[in-house]
């Protein structure tokens, strides 16, 4: 049996492979900036303005101007930025703010979730108005879609699922990579600090990588496991859980920890598999402590750079680079030969169904 040439191993079409090199660094890391939040940076903002002495809402124009400092200030360092529609992604381009060197990831979901019908389950919704062929047209490199998972329960899982396997075929139609985020998250009457929800959280983010994880290009995955709350040693067993789950090339979150934190948590990371980072709060949260537009400048040039650039260093180091999670190096497409005429046969459908790398679905939970 001949043996199969890198675009066959990886099933990836022009488009999809061209955005994979976008979003990455040279060498086939991850250094990738989340700027997508939407709830998040208005209740930051509001918290602000309520500290300056003013009780209201942040206007429209105070949370683009917010974006737009800290796309064009962290942008430059790195590999990738993930915008959104309702306030990042027009605004950054029009404004010529977008770094031209980075890549450039659009967020699909709406913002909020709705809950099934027993009220515990999370259910998620493509941004009204919105879609993976818009992202396609406006040129963006990859689209990301944020599903909320917990593999126990029943209703909710079968539906996210669904809307991901819809999303994954619009991306191969369209022939854009998929990033896809799975949060695991407390159900009725739980927490986020129940001991219910911590002792299961490390098996859900690995489950739900293993569900998922294959109908994507690229996994954004959450720290599997709490700082502090479980040893080294087992932290280290949950990661390399993960790391065997995961399907593609998968890059940690950042989950609004304080960058302290997830300097360990990415750290870590990198030595279990991980191909790199998507994060965001992490780096720039306290841009919103200062009063002014000056001081909040001053912070993203030092402070927030300061930190980018450390852990793109360590990714750039340390993290696997993507084509190597198929067993594979850039000589291995160096190698490809295409076939004369290939674009009479190219409709930016994705590769046959039958060329797809699988896609595990293991409902047994333990690792």
């Amino acid at each position: 049996m001949p043996r199969r040439n890198a675009l066959e191993v990886t099933a990836m079409a022009p488009g999809k492979l061209l955005g994979m090199q976008r979003i990455t660094n040279p060498n086939g890391t991850f250094t990738m900036l989340a700027l997508d939040q939407n709830n998040s940076i208005v209740k930051m903002a509001k918290t602000a303005l309520k500290q300056q002495g003013e009780e209201r809402e942040p206007t429209y124009e105070e949370i683009v101007r917010a974006k737009l400092d800290l796309t064009a200030v962290l942008g430059k360092k790195a590999s990738a930025v993930l915008l959104d529609s309702n306030y990042g992604v027009w605004h950054a381009v029009c404004a010529m703010k977008f770094p031209p060197r980075a890549g450039l990831i659009v967020r699909l979901e709406q913002s909020g979730t709705t809950s099934t019908t027993d009220g515990s389950g999370k259910l998620q919704a493509i941004e009204p108005g919105w879609s993976v062929a818009k992202i396609k047209r406006l040129g963006a490199n990859a689209v990301k879609l944020l599903v909320f998972y917990e593999p126990t329960h029943t209703e909710s899982a079968a539906a996210q699922r669904a809307l991901v396997e819809q999303v994954a075929r619009e991306c191969d139609q369209h022939d854009i990579v998929l990033l896809l985020e799975t949060l695991s998250y407390p159900l009725a009457g739980e927490e986020k600090a129940s001991p219910s929800y911590l002792d299961r959280k490390a098996t859900t983010v690995v489950d739900s990588a293993r569900h998922l994880s294959g109908l994507c290009d690229v996994y954004k995955a959450e720290f599997p496991g709490t700082l502090g709350r479980e040893s080294e040693a087992q932290l280290a067993v949950n990661l390399d859980a993960l790391n065997r789950a995961s399907a593609r090339p998968w890059v940690l979150l950042s989950a609004g920890v304080d960058y302290a934190d997830y300097e360990r948590q990415v750290a870590m990371a990198l030595q279990h598999g991980a191909s790199g980072i998507l994060g965001g709060r992490a780096f720039w949260k306290e841009y919103f402590d200062h009063d002014d537009a000056a001081a909040r400048l001053a912070f993203l040039r030092s402070e927030g750079l300061r930190r980018l650039t450390a852990i793109g260093d360590l990714v750039k180091e340390r993290a696997t680079p993507w084509f190597q999670r198929y067993g594979l190096s850039k000589a291995s497409f160096g190698r490809v030969r295409i076939p004369e005429g290939w674009q009479r046969d190219y409709a930016a459908g994705g590769p046959p169904a039958d060329t797809a790398a699988p896609c595990p679905v293991d409902l047994r939970g333990d690792y």
